[in-house]
């Protein structure tokens, strides 16, 4: 008997071992950055690749090997690839300081100041007093609650189908959206609907900071 019970408490360690492993390789299996079709969109050094809009340039920084915004409202828009993205699958790594908040463009277009008119933004906020969280899909589909940490960083991923918006954080689907065929304008000041275009990042005030590396791009 005391064989048997032995036997069974093994299966049952192989079976919940299997399934650990099995649920590890899915998570986030196909993302193989080794891959020649993904695009490395930051050295690590510099701000070449990139464009800060006039407004308060200083806002972004280079600090050992990550990209910080902290200082007031500008943005940083990817200009290295002349041709506009429309399907992607951007990914990066983000970590928020209490209290801060910033954004993640894509679709969007460079413009000198203000927030961009054109495309959606992926929101950056964990403790922000803005009930937006990161993830969410700002002012069309929010996220309350996506279960993270200031000071501790987090992957991001923004993936785009034809009128499917899918963002992820570590590997889990925190919006998955459709579009509607023939969306209008979200209003005067802002178009936020698909057509193509690049990534801008976002600096939103003088108290936040926001630090963000590993930014790769491929197309779709």
């Amino acid at each position: 008997m005391l064989i048997q019970i032995m036997k069974y408490l093994l299966a049952v360690i192989l079976v919940m071992t299997g399934f650990r492993s099995s649920q590890a390789q899915t998570l986030g299996a196909d993302t193989d950055y080794s891959s020649g079709e993904w695009t490395q969109m930051f050295d690590g050094k510099s701000l070449s690749g990139w464009k800060v809009s006039k407004e308060n340039p200083e806002s972004w920084q280079v600090e050992d090997g990550m990209l910080v915004t902290k200082g007031p409202r500008a943005h940083l828009f990817y200009i290295a690839d002349k041709q506009p993205y429309k399907d992607f699958h951007f990914t990066c790594e983000v970590k928020t300081t209490p209290g801060s908040n910033a954004g993640i463009y894509f679709h969007t277009r460079y413009q000198e100041e203000g927030w961009p008119k054109f495309g959606y933004e992926c929101q950056v906020n964990v403790s922000h007093t803005d009930v937006k969280k990161s993830s969410s899909l700002y002012d069309i589909q929010n996220v309350a609650d996506p279960g993270l940490k200031d000071n501790e960083w987090y992957t991001q991923e923004i993936v785009v189908q034809a009128n499917r918006i899918q963002l992820k954080v570590n590997g889990r689907t925190l919006v998955d959206y459709e579009q509607p065929v023939n969306q209008p304008a979200f209003s005067e000041k802002f178009e936020r609907r698909l057509g193509e275009g690049t990534i801008a990042l976002q600096a939103h005030d003088p108290d936040s900071v926001v630090y963000f590396r590993n930014l790769r791009i491929k197309r779709l």
